[in-house]
């Protein structure tokens, strides 16, 4: 039975009130090449053993991290995922939760999302978290929208280049929506010199799009002397082992979540986190679960601070995020769980040591780091003598998955090779990329 969800009356009066003669002028602004005008020529139906097959075909076409060792980075990582997260995560009480505003029927949810918000302030240095923002991206457009809020008559936010160019793409996407104005700087000086009282905030990312892990602390420091909020960007698995921003000064950290516990999945669904100092709580976007006791004594968890209207009536919202990737959130919070303070560190540490092997190897063949006084972590750039696209088509050949080109995001890192090593690596993974890399340059 075909389901309907308007009655002929309804179209009939939608059509008179938009002065349309039939439903098809709706869609005339759409060129006639890219139009249907006939009935789909479809294969004759399948039985189910037969569609299993020829999806299982057709899976089978596509190459993926669990085939080939990948040293893609930015932002997303092949990090390890513990079975249990996944088996946890998929219990009914999580899978088919609802929106938790029903306190008493929610506990289970409200409990987890607590968990999780108390490990992300850990983790960031923060006075508190809220229950997850939709990726790392709108978490740093979100960041960046609570600074205008927070300085009213102020309407520029400065971010350094280091920051991911989808996080500056949202943030300028966001800030034209109200008026405001994104100025992108390239190093400290240009910082100082761009900050004015019309900014009302500075992005940094921690470590940066080159990796590198440097300066965080005068640009913050630059940032509060102008007045300004001080917003860090960071990978909450660098944030095992570096200082945490909050402990530097930083009064927003976000970041994306998708290296805890969430895999790529062609690159979503994943979440974001958002923690801010003390001053900031009441102006956070999204949900925060706070920690009480009933009549009773018996303790308790309850969405608070925020009323759920806060964040739909328009004229007064102060965010356009209404809801969280709370399944997500959950399965970061249990594989934080499982892997605990000192595993989620000897992950930072071993993909670090991996790294700098990898990093010193390529420096022996030729591929130099242009920063090479700056510190890493577990993913730096070098930079790439010959067309970036060609080298990594021609290891995908081989069975690697080649680092992310830069030159697609800036035109001045157009031979720069981001790469990033985690856990998943092996010292002999390090090897037969430096190999494949070697031969390609001496062709």
């Amino acid at each position: 039975m075909r389901y309907i969800p308007h009655t002929p009356d309804e179209i009939k009066a939608m059509l008179t009130a938009l002065s349309l003669d039939s439903v098809e002028d709706l869609f005339e602004d759409i060129p006639s090449p890219a139009r249907l005008d006939r009935p789909l020529e479809l294969a004759p139906a399948l039985s189910e053993m037969e569609l299993t097959d020829h999806l299982t075909r057709l899976a089978a076409l596509n190459d993926n991290v669990t085939r080939m060792p990948s040293f893609l980075g930015g932002g997303y990582y092949d990090r390890f995922i513990p079975a249990a997260v996944g088996a946890l995560a998929s219990r009914g009480e999580f899978v088919t939760s609802y929106t938790p505003y029903q306190a008493e029927l929610s506990q289970g949810t409200l409990a987890a999302i607590f968990e999780f918000q108390s490990m992300i302030q850990s983790l960031t240095g923060t006075f508190a978290a809220q229950a997850s923002m939709y990726d790392g991206a709108s978490a740093v457009g979100e960041a960046a929208l609570l600074a205008l809020a927070n300085a009213p008559g102020r309407a520029r936010i400065v971010a350094l280049r280091g920051v991911h160019p989808d996080s500056r793409s949202v943030v300028a996407t966001y800030l034209a929506a109200r008026g405001a104005e994104l100025t992108v700087v390239d190093d400290l000086n240009a910082l100082k010199s761009a900050l004015g009282s019309d900014v009302a905030g500075v992005i940094i990312q921690y470590p940066d799009m080159l990796g590198r892990v440097t300066h965080i602390q005068e640009a913050i420091a630059h940032a509060h002397q102008s007045g300004a909020l001080a917003i860090v960007s960071s990978d909450p698995v660098a944030l095992a082992i570096l200082t945490p921003p909050g402990e530097l000064g930083a009064d927003i950290v976000v970041g994306e979540g998708q290296p805890l516990g969430n895999h790529l999945s062609y690159g979503g669904p994943t979440f974001g986190f958002f923690a801010v100092q003390e001053p900031l709580v009441r102006k956070m976007p999204g949900r925060l679960v706070g920690m009480t006791h009933d009549i009773d004594g018996k303790r308790g968890f309850v969405l608070t601070l925020q009323a759920r209207e806060q964040h739909i009536r328009r004229e007064k919202a102060t965010s356009n995020i209404c809801s969280n990737h709370s399944l997500n959130a959950l399965m970061a919070t249990i594989y934080m769980s499982l892997v605990g303070n000192q595993g989620l560190k000897e992950v930072a540490l071993l993909s670090a040591q991996l790294a700098h092997y990898l990093a010193d190897r390529l420096d022996s063949i030729g591929l130099k780091r242009p920063n090479a006084h700056a510190p890493f972590l577990y993913e730096f750039v070098v930079e790439v003598p010959g067309d970036i696209s060609q080298l990594n088509r021609y290891l995908l050949e081989r069975g690697l998955l080649g680092g992310d080109g830069l030159g697609r995001w800036e035109p001045h890192w157009n031979n720069l090779w981001q790469l990033a090593v985690t856990e998943r690596r092996t010292k002999e993974d390090c090897d037969r990329l430096v190999k494949e890399v070697s031969a390609w340059i001496s062709r």
